[in-house]
């Protein structure tokens, strides 16, 4: 069997018919993926994006293939707009069911090649915006019974990558932080994971491919540290994602799924 056939998506066997989802960073990459599929389960999808025009993009795909999406543009280091758009998200569609926080920023370097400033703006977009983005929607799902919120953060947030400092202190503060999340809000069946991806061959990989020192190097390393030996498809990142939206996964909380070929063991 081809690659390309075990790799077809099987979440659209999952419905999220009549549920709405919010999703930041939505405009490329894990973010586009795990939009699309969403909508493909029957979900109502917020595409949100710092690039507005990419935010549009992939909800007019969305909406050409007969799914339901919509678009904004959206900075979450803003706080202010970021609790005011999911706000506004339920008050709009009358509940917001999954909160996909997934706007992430990646800065390489070691401790005396990343500057204090380089570590702030890692920690904002790395873990504050999740946190606003969190406490804006707990009170709206407490409301309505429940919901699910999903935090990317890496599988370098269970493991350690040599020169990357603020990568990986960020990431392993917000799987924390998604843990204690998930012990408070619990009682409220609000479900709270981080989802820990490996390599998938995006732009995001910009970081890793500069402290690698090119492309070259970065596809040597998924070659040979990799058990699977090769990057993840968008689209594998996306089942996951969908899995931890959906009802197949209604007794999971505070768990960090690592989807990343087994890098990490």
């Amino acid at each position: 069997m081809k690659l390309q056939d075990r790799l077809k998506s099987p979440s659209s066997m999952i419905s999220l018919k009549n549920r709405v989802a919010f999703v930041t960073g939505a405009g490329s990459g894990i973010g586009s993926a795990g939009a699309r599929a969403m909508a493909r389960c029957g979900a109502h999808v917020i595409i949100t994006d710092r690039d507005g025009d990419l935010a549009n993009d992939v909800a007019a795909e969305i909406t050409a293939d007969g799914f339901s999406g919509s678009a904004r543009q959206l900075d979450v280091n803003e706080d202010a707009l970021l609790e005011a758009a999911i706000l506004e998200t339920v008050e709009e569609h009358g509940r917001l069911d999954i909160l996909h926080s997934h706007a992430g920023i990646q800065i390489e370097g070691t401790l005396e090649q990343v500057t204090p400033d380089s570590m702030d703006a890692s920690w904002a977009m790395n873990v504050r915006a999740h946190f606003v983005a969190a406490r804006a929607v707990v009170e709206p799902m407490k409301r309505q019974g429940g919901g699910s919120v999903i935090i990317t953060a890496s599988n370098s947030g269970i493991q350690y990558d040599r020169g990357m400092i603020a990568y990986a202190t960020t990431k392993h503060a917000v799987v924390a932080m998604t843990k204690q999340m998930a012990v408070d809000y619990a009682t409220f069946n609000i479900r709270i994971n981080a989802l820990c991806p490996g390599f998938v061959d995006t732009v995001f990989n910009a970081g890793f491919e500069a402290q690698m020192g090119g492309r070259a190097a970065l596809e040597q390393y998924i070659a040979e540290s990799i058990p699977m030996g090769r990057w993840a498809t968008s689209s594998e990142i996306a089942d996951a994602i969908v899995f931890l939206a959906s009802d197949m996964s209604t007794f999971m909380t505070g768990h960090a799924l690592v989807v990343d070929g087994g890098e990490c063991l």
